[in-house]
């Protein structure tokens, strides 16, 4: 199923599935905040070392958006994400705030 997505929201599922470090990093304003896995990020720096590490990690894996919904600011994007993880396949909620065309926040959880 594809929904339709903002261009920035777009542009992170491009490059998280395609791209690498500087191209997810790029989505992003320079001072975002990326929370993940009880870890906060902040800056394109740790947005570079968290795709490199992830994928160290984890190896490749789809991640396959069905839901979108907007709500107090925040864009929400269901998606199913499988992979070689532990408890893959599973879907994730990601939370996003954008700035002008970036993304200022992002938040993943279960």
């Amino acid at each position: 199923m594809t929904i339709k997505m903002p261009d920035s929201i777009a542009a992170y599922f491009t490059a998280e599935r395609d791209g690498g470090p500087d191209e997810l990093a790029a989505v992003f304003t320079e001072n975002a905040v990326v929370k993940d896995a009880g870890e906060d990020l902040m800056g394109h720096e740790a947005i570079r070392k968290w795709k490199v590490e992830y994928g160290q990690k984890y190896g490749p894996t789809t991640t396959e958006p069905f839901l979108i919904s907007t709500e107090n600011g925040k864009t929400q994007v269901t998606a199913h994400v499988a992979g070689n993880f532990p408890g893959s396949p599973v879907d994730l909620r990601y939370f996003f705030v954008i700035a002008g065309d970036k993304i200022a926040e992002l938040e993943i959880t279960v």
